[in-house]
């Protein structure tokens, strides 16, 4: 079944208007009674029929034997039986005419080899048949919008009906969600618990969400994803077209996680790598914590978006306020710079002891009416893109009052606003009043900051340009299969050498500089002279993979005499280092321009395909791990990006004098590596390291690289 007749079934899972509880039990207390009070106690608006072959009646409500024994078709069935008949259940649900199946029963791939292929099994059966399937091992599914009111899940409560929707892998982790946002007040429009995905995944799920008028943003905890081209089709629609925003918690951030393989970019390559990449480039948000997670959506739900990054700050404390101006800073806001209007009318309404710049400290004794006009003065500024009030708990502090003036102070201002009422039980009233009124509060500046930062972090990845992948005109890419197919010859897998790149890079119009491979003395001495310029003398040796640590690379050789005695040292090195290596010949190439060193690199994951890397070059790379990794293909702005990301970026462009560097060349460079890679699924992994960037508008050159192909 495609996605998109996945998803258009969808609502027999969503909106069902009858539901089978297959596995409800009369015991209080367990999964299958548990779903049962869920559906009834919160007023699921449809028809709820109890299975159960051993009750006649269950909560009140009569119960019947099995499903081909109910009276209708029922839209939905939820299963809580043992793994081991689910199947039979599942056989039984489809002759009924079950439209959709929640599994809650655990006992699936996630306990080994059996249980894998029970869940294949029933991914056959459900996909053969058309219905689709959440779960199997999974918490259930709530829909909160009143006109459904269902709970299908054996959590704790019914949360509160809102616009953000969360979707998990993790049951488990539902269950503290669900009692975290409780605490938050914060609701949601579907909450949704998928477990194995043995049917639908996160990618069916979010191109529901996408189309449902209820959501306005998405917020998922995921550990794996299924298609990385998919979810990044699906998710970039979902951000870039349709507005809402879209945040992930990723497990799996550690190295354990990372396979080793022998090129630069395998080896930095972690599964973590991958991620990150397909995350930024789908527009995904990706948070660390579950309370960092609810801090922006919290603020996503209820304020627009700004339109700027400067931030005006409104306190009745100084140190709370340095504290936010710090935490500003740190995340690449900017404190605005208030008008002489706005400091005259803040003249007015506050004591002379108040500061009237940025940040505006309203002294320790203001009362509600104070806050409510330096509020309203600061954040009708024109230089403010959006505002932070903070109030510490003081004896004369009108806490409920002040939060209470702070919806009418804003009124008419299309500006994010947050709150950061400091405290616990002090604040605890003017915080309830708050959030009733959209206004996101935080216990800490720092948090708060922190949110309005990611706000303008999301509002700046919206606007980017360059969204398309140029198709380049000048490559020549049958001539680069037939090359890549007779390197490969009978061989499953063959590694290239510098010069048995270069014919295939000359396909793609890649900067290369003039070269040729030698086999004697005299041979590279009369290239050298033929050259007339210095040169640079590599060993051809698919056994030497690090060229520079064996004694293969001389640099700046000058003239016929030096290349012939280089010659020499190479061959008498590299015997020395790597005894009983294959040596294919010598390369001598032009000696490059001075210029940055950087790397470019390809590896392919076995999941999503080809992985670009970029990075400072050299022998450091590995130890400094300054890169950036994006998906191929790449949208022009995913190449300029991960250039600009790297820690370093600023060698590249300019430092203390130097000339800023060729950026332009780079991205032309990493983009038609990407076309590469992508055209081409035997090209396994990829370096060239290093790549020498010249100063802007000289290009950049190819120094060094190495291919792996491996047959597919």
């Amino acid at each position: 079944m495609s996605v998109e007749d996945s998803v258009s079934k969808l609502d027999a899972i969503f909106n069902p208007q009858s539901i089978a509880v297959v596995g409800a039990s009369t015991r209080k207390g367990t999964v299958g009674n548990d779903i049962l009070r869920n559906l009834l106690f919160n007023e699921f608006n449809g028809t709820v029929y109890p299975v159960n072959p051993k009750a006649k009646s269950i909560i009140g409500v009569p119960a019947f034997p099995s499903l081909s024994a109910l009276p209708e078709s029922p839209d939905l069935a939820v299963l809580i039986v043992p793994a081991k008949v689910v199947l039979q259940v599942v056989d039984e649900a489809i002759e009924k005419g079950v439209k959709g199946l929640i599994i809650i029963s655990a006992g699936f791939k996630e306990t080994g080899e059996e249980g894998a292929k029970m869940e294949q099994a029933l991914r056959e059966k459900v996909r053969a048949a058309g219905v689709p399937l959440i779960g199997p091992n999974c918490l259930g599914v709530i829909n909160c919008d009143p006109v459904v009111n269902m709970n299908a899940t054996f959590g704790r409560k019914m949360p509160a009906n809102g616009n953000l929707a969360f979707l998990s892998q993790s049951g488990a982790l539902c269950t503290s969600v669900l009692d975290y946002a409780e605490e938050r007040e914060m609701g949601f429009s579907k909450f949704i618990s998928f477990g194995n995905k043995a049917d639908v995944g996160e990618i069916e799920l979010l191109s529901y969400l996408a189309k449902d008028p209820a959501t306005s943003v998405i917020a998922m905890y995921l550990e794996d994803i299924s298609d990385g081209g998919l979810f990044i089709q699906t998710v970039s629609k979902i951000f870039w077209e349709l507005n809402k925003p879209v945040l992930c918690l990723k497990s799996g951030r550690s190295p354990e996680g990372a396979k080793a393989v022998s090129s630069h970019t395998g080896s930095l390559a972690g599964s973590d790598s991958v991620y990150d990449a397909l995350l930024v480039q789908s527009g995904v948000q990706r948070v660390e914590t579950i309370s960092e997670l609810f801090d922006y959506a919290a603020l996503y739900c209820t304020q627009p978006l700004p339109k700027g990054n400067r931030v005006g700050i409104v306190t009745n404390a100084g140190g709370p306020g340095i504290m936010a101006t710090d935490a500003a800073i740190r995340h690449g806001l900017r404190l605005a710079t208030l008008t002489e209007e706005t400091r005259a009318k803040l003249a007015l309404a506050l004591p002379d002891t108040a500061s009237l710049r940025n940040p505006v400290d309203v002294i320790g004794d203001a009362r509600a009416d104070r806050y409510e006009a330096a509020v309203h003065t600061v954040l009708s500024d024109p230089n403010v893109d959006m505002g932070m009030i903070i109030l510490t708990p003081q004896s004369m502090t009108e806490i409920p009052e002040t939060a209470s003036i702070v919806p009418a102070a804003i009124k008419g201002i299309d500006k994010p606003v947050v709150c950061s009422f400091m405290g616990a039980r002090d604040v605890h009233d003017g915080v309830e009043i708050l959030r009733k009124n959209g206004i996101p509060n935080y216990s800490f500046p720092e948090d708060a900051i922190k949110s309005l930062a990611a706000a303008h972090n999301l509002v700046e990845l919206h606007e980017v340009p360059h969204r398309q992948i140029i198709e380049w005109k000048d490559l020549n890419v049958d001539r680069a299969k037939e090359l890549i197919a007779e390197a490969l010859g009978d061989k499953n897998e063959r590694y290239l050498t510098q010069a048995e790149c270069r014919p295939i890079f000359e396909c793609y119009k890649l900067p290369l500089l003039k070269s040729s491979v030698v086999q004697t003395a005299d041979e590279a001495a009369l290239v050298a002279e033929e050259f007339a310029c210095p040169v640079v003398m590599k060993v051809m040796s698919a056994d030497v993979v690090h060229k520079f640590d064996a004694g293969g690379v001389l640099l700046n050789i000058q003239g016929a005499d030096k290349a012939r005695e280089g010659f020499a040292r190479i061959h008498e090195n590299v015997l020395k280092a790597v005894p009983g290596a294959k040596i294919d010949g010598i390369l001598v190439e032009e000696m490059a321009k001075k210029g940055v060193e950087v790397i470019l690199g390809a590896s392919r994951d076995p999941r999503f395909g080809p992985l670009m890397m970029f990075g400072l070059g050299g022998t450091m790379v590995e130890v400094l791990k300054d890169v950036s990794f994006r998906l191929a293909p790449m949208w022009q702005i995913s190449a300029e990006r991960m250039v600009r990301m790297i820690r370093s970026f600023k060698v590249l462009d300019g430092f203390r004098g130097t000339a800023p560097s060729d950026i332009d060349a780079i991205v032309e460079t990493l983009l038609r590596l990407s076309a590469m890679v992508t055209k081409h699924p035997e090209i396994s992994e990829l370096d060239i390291n290093p790549l020498i960037v010249h100063a802007k508008g000289q290009g950049c050159s190819v120094a060094d690289s190495r291919i792996m192909l491996r047959r597919v």
